[in-house]
């Protein structure tokens, strides 16, 4: 502009002063240079001032977009605390609508408990101290919950006298952060607690620190004070017992070497004091360099000592029982009674050899096998199986006997034993299985027998003696008492016996006599019963007690010893017999009396001329039998 008011002067006054037509010419040619030049120079400044707003709005334009496209929360904030803008990120971190949040201030929505780093942070701004800031907080959500939250920004100043015009934030949401940094302190909490109750020490062995460092109580553990030992790596192996040493560098080379998942040994260690305490260590290499050296390992160590105490306690009470259990086994193996051992599930544990005898089950196939499998035992009479229960809870534990039982082997032999079944029970009263003690008694159950039978029966014929017959004949009458039942007894006397016994001898005697019983068991019943009395007097009861068939059956034992045609050395003898009848039922009183009552009748039959029966009389004096006593043969 000014050249070219120069220019307009000019060719205003050149004129005036009456120049030559040559100068005037040089003066419009510069007037017209001057001119094009100012032309040039403004075109090119006002494309300046363009092309800088146009940078100017770009640059606003990047800011808003940054701002508003932003992940985390950015804000403008004046320096009285008001939200000058804020961006949509900020406003949902706090539940907000932007056009809500900016009408609040800082104040407003920081928690109360952080509001003093705000102001301080507000006064160092104003008192430029402050150019940028860097803190975390926790705002208050619009629910009134706290959220954590990081907050970096810096101070707008006026270029020139550099007063603070605006603070730019920007607020990072660390709140899932902050909880889980909350819990992994607690858990670490937790951890230390558990691992110092529990009595154990931490090691942490890091090259990068210079050495290793121990907690409170892995030092205490060894009577030092806390960081006494920390640094020196190598120094806890100078602590080691000697005969232990060797056992930990193996145990460390092989964990080192990749053959273990982690490092672990049990061994002694020299406390503060000088005395020796039992260590439980164990760890893992965290980290080592390309050349295999350890740089990081963690690892725990715990005070055993007592536990190895008691370990050494029980081995000795270990060997006690051992020795104890061999006396215990030798004596099992050298009595001569069968012994079975069973577990509270009832498999078979122990059995001796007089047990695989009479089982016919060597141990090594029983051990383990259910008890049933191996021992079956049943009673000798009703042939049921001889249950071997445990005890139930309450009841006094107590030794079984049963001297009737039958084993009843694999091959389905049978062995007459006695046994006795004694529970097993601990020290808290729990049931843990069976010790069974068993003897042959095959042959002690025949003698039994036999003596059984011999006190029962007459040595000579086989039939019951009178002891035997006086025992059934007292139930009997205590039945008939009872239920009114009827039987007949018979009194029978042989007639001349005394003859054979003279002229064939006692053994001819005696073999008479057993034809007598056989004759006399084969004409009555299988429930009759016949007894030899003592010398040639037999006794007979029918079962039945009808008077008719005690007459009938009476003449049969006549007819039948009268025709035995017994002979001895060539001779052949002859005799009869006399029979004397008595009822058994109520009101007939004592054994006693009801064979005296036959008695008397066997020697009216006698004095009847003997070979007849005759009955006794009833209560009342009646014969039983209407007609007086008659011979056999009629």
């Amino acid at each position: 502009m000014a050249a070219g008011l120069v220019t307009l002067t000019a060719s205003i006054l050149l004129p005036a002063l009456e120049l030559g037509s040559d100068a005037l010419k040089v003066c419009l040619q510069i007037s017209v240079a001057v001119t094009a030049v100012t032309l040039f120079v403004s075109a090119l400044f006002i494309r300046k001032i363009i092309d800088d707003r146009r940078q100017i709005a770009e640059s606003e334009q990047r800011f808003r977009r940054a701002m508003e496209d932003s992940a985390i929360g950015v804000a403008i904030v004046g320096l009285d605390g008001r939200i000058l803008q804020a961006n949509a990120a900020f406003a949902a971190m706090l539940g907000y609508s932007r056009e809500e949040i900016e009408a609040l201030t800082f104040f407003q929505i920081t928690h109360a408990d952080d509001l003093e780093i705000g102001r301080e942070t507000m006064t160092g701004i104003k008192d430029g101290k402050i150019h940028s800031f860097h803190f975390e907080k926790r705002y208050l959500r619009k629910d009134g919950t706290p959220v954590w939250a990081q907050l970096a920004g810096s101070v707008i100043r006026e270029e020139e006298s550099g007063k603070p015009l605006y603070l730019v934030s920007q607020i990072e949401d660390i709140d899932a952060r902050k909880q889980s940094e909350a819990r992994i302190a607690e858990a670490e909490t937790r951890w230390n607690f558990a691992l110092t109750s529990a009595g154990q020490g931490v090691w942490d062995l890091d090259m990068r620190k210079g050495g290793t460092t121990y907690s409170e109580t892995w030092v205490n553990m060894l009577g030092y004070d806390e960081g006494e030992l920390d640094g020196d790596p190598d120094l806890w192996l100078t602590m080691i017992h000697p005969d232990d040493y060797q056992l930990v560098a193996e145990a460390d080379r092989a964990h080192l070497a990749g053959e273990t998942p982690f490092f672990e040994a049990e061994f002694r260690m020299r406390h503060k004091d000088g005395h020796w305490i039992w260590i439980l260590d164990r760890g893992k290499a965290i980290e080592c360099d390309a050349d295999g050296r350890l740089i990081r390992a963690i690892g725990s160590l715990t005070d055993i000592t007592q536990r190895k105490e008691a370990e050494a306690r029980l081995m000795v009470s270990a060997a006690m029982l051992a020795d104890e259990k061999e006396r215990l086994r030798v004596t099992l193996q050298s009595i001569g009674d069968a012994v079975i051992c069973t577990d509270a599930a009832n498999h078979v544990t122990f059995m001796n050899p007089v047990a695989e005898k009479l089982t016919g089950v060597a141990a090594g196939e029983a051990l383990g096998k259910m008890l049933g499998h191996i021992y079956w035992a049943v009673d000798e009479e009703t042939g049921q199986r001889i249950g071997l229960s445990r005890p139930s809870a309450g009841d006094r534990p107590h030794c079984e006997h049963n001297s009737r039982a039958v084993l009843i082997r694999r091959d389905d032999t049978r062995c007459s034993i006695r046994q006795m079944v004694s529970p097993i029970m601990n020290d808290r009263h729990e049931f843990c299985g069976l010790v069974i003690v068993f003897q042959d008694f095959t042959d002690a159950r025949a003698l039994q027998r036999q003596l059984a039978y011999a006190a029962a029966h007459d040595a000579l014929t086989g039939l019951a003696n009178r002891s035997s017959f006086m025992r059934t004949m007292e139930e009997l009458v205590d039945q008939s008492r009872l239920d009114g039942s009827e039987h007949q007894f018979m009194f029978v006397d042989l007639d001349h016996f005394k003859t054979v016994n003279d002229t064939g001898g006692h053994a001819a005697g005696d073999a008479l006599l057993k034809r007598v019983g056989d004759a006399i068991r084969d004409i009555l019943g299988s429930e009759d019963i016949v007894a030899r009395l003592g010398g040639d007097e037999f006794a007979v009861i029918l079962k039945s007690g009808l008077p008719a068939r005690g007459a009938v059956a009476a003449r049969s034992i006549i007819d039948a010893i009268r025709n035995l045609n017994f002979s001895w050395d060539g001779r052949l003898y002859t005799i009869g017999a006399s029979i004397g009848l008595a009822p058994i039922r109520a009101g007939c009183g004592e054994v006693d009396e009801i064979i005296a009552r036959a008695d008397a009748a066997c020697y009216a039959a006698k004095a009847a001329g003997r070979g007849c029966v005759s009955a006794a009389p009833d209560e009342d004096g009646k014969s039983e039998m209407t007609a007086p006593p008659l011979a056999a043969a009629s």
